[in-house]
C-alpha cells in the first residue's frame, strides 16, 4: 500500500515523499485473517468540506494529520514547488508544521469531503 507524505526540510522547505506501508497477513479480529498495516496513535479524527474552488495562501499544518480525500479532487503544491493532484481514495500524511508550509485548492467542480486524522507529535 502506498501513500504521500508532505514534511518539512531541514531549511524550512515542504517537499513531497511516496511511502510505502507493508501490509501483513495477522488475525484482527474472530473473521479469517487478513492484511494490516502497523498502527499509528491518533488523538481525534473530523471531517472537512471545502466548496470547488476553494483555495489557500502558504502555511504550514496546525498539527500531524492523515488526510483521506472522498469526494472531490485536490491539489497541493510544496514549497519546493512540486505539485501533486489528490482525488478520492488518495492519502495524504501532512508533517510540514514549520517552515513555509504549503498551498492546496479543489480542483473538482463539485465541493471535496475529506476525513482527517490529528496523529500524536
Amino acid at each position: 500500500m502506498q501513500y504521500t507524505r508532505l514534511y518539512s526540510g531541514d531549511h524550512g522547505e515542504s517537499h513531497f515523499e511516496d511511502i510505502e506501508s507493508d501490509l501483513k497477513l495477522a488475525e484482527y479480529t474472530a473473521a479469517p485473517p487478513l492484511y494490516l498495516s502497523s498502527f499509528t496513535p491518533a488523538t481525534q479524527f473530523g471531517f472537512m468540506n471545502a466548496p470547488a474552488g476553494w483555495s489557500s495562501e502558504w502555511h504550514p499544518t496546525s498539527a500531524r494529520n492523515i488526510f483521506f480525500v472522498l469526494t472531490g479532487e485536490w491539489e497541493v503544491i510544496a514549497s519546493d514547488g512540486e505539485s501533486r493532484r489528490f482525488g478520492p481514495g488518495s492519502i495524504l500524511l501532512v508533517e510540514d508544521t514549520t517552515g513555509k508550509g504549503h498551498s492546496s485548492r479543489v480542483l473538482s467542480e463539485t465541493d471535496s469531503l475529506a476525513a482527517m486524522v490529528q496523529l500524536g507529535e
